[in-house]
């Protein structure tokens, strides 16, 4: 039997497996739980989302004012033949840094199958095509060892340490083009 890849009108990027698309505050449920999993919590933060309320002013205040003032920003990851949300990868722009970073988080079931690669490759490929930016950055924790080995192994090289606000702790920055 064929397999048909179904594609959503919402979808911006789809890829051999995966497809990429816009988020609305119909994705709360699953942002409150993807940003109180320990290794968000750990490598990105406490974003103090702990309601469907909070996750949908997360989301209001974050991704869907990105796309309304800069056309771009983080994406709801989903397997594409299921349609199941594993994740998000996306494009943000931050007024810490001087050019757009990439960013992404996976449910942890998830992890380990090339899903995060695959979805920043196709992110990257947008950046660069589509959106026409010469040069993307992205940046982690210190220790956060899985997330450096997948941004080394698309190209990006560590080009120094950053802090995002006064205050919060330093963080690596990497830099692609």
């Amino acid at each position: 039997m064929e397999h048909v890849q179904h594609q959503h009108p919402a979808d911006v990027l789809v890829t051999a497996r995966l497809a990429l698309r816009r988020l609305s505050t119909d994705d709360a449920a699953f942002v409150l739980r993807l940003v109180n999993e320990p290794s968000w919590l750990q490598f990105i933060g406490d974003k103090h989302v702990h309601t469907l309320e909070d996750a949908r002013q997360y989301l209001l205040k974050g991704p869907l004012a990105m796309y309304a003032q800069h056309g771009f920003g983080l994406y709801l990851v989903e397997i594409a033949s299921s349609r199941i949300p594993i994740g998000m990868c996306g494009l943000i722009r931050r007024d810490a840094l001087p050019d757009v970073d990439i960013g992404f988080a996976f449910l942890p079931e998830f992890w380990g199958q090339g899903y995060a690669r695959e979805s920043a490759v196709a992110v990257l490929d947008y950046a660069r095509r589509t959106l026409g930016l010469p040069r993307v950055v992205a940046v982690t924790a210190i220790d956060n060892t899985r997330s450096i080995k997948l941004l080394e192994s698309i190209g990006f090289q560590f080009a120094g340490m950053v802090r995002l606000s006064p205050g919060e702790p330093e963080i690596k920055l990497f830099s692609s083009g």
